[in-house]
């Protein structure tokens, strides 16, 4: 499971880079942002290896 949330969590951040440089999407994009960033801390706090 937290394989897969670290998959989401890197989607999320290739988004945001998308829709910052290319589009801007409002605040959705930064809503996806702070979803995959939570993602990755967590996942670095679990210590947890790739």
């Amino acid at each position: 499971m937290s394989s897969l949330l670290y998959n989401i969590a890197i989607v999320l951040i290739i988004m945001w880079l998308i829709g910052y440089f290319g589009f801007h999407f409002g605040g959705l994009i930064h809503i996806l942002l702070v979803i995959a960033l939570v993602s990755v801390i967590l996942r670095l706090i679990q210590g947890r290896k790739l």
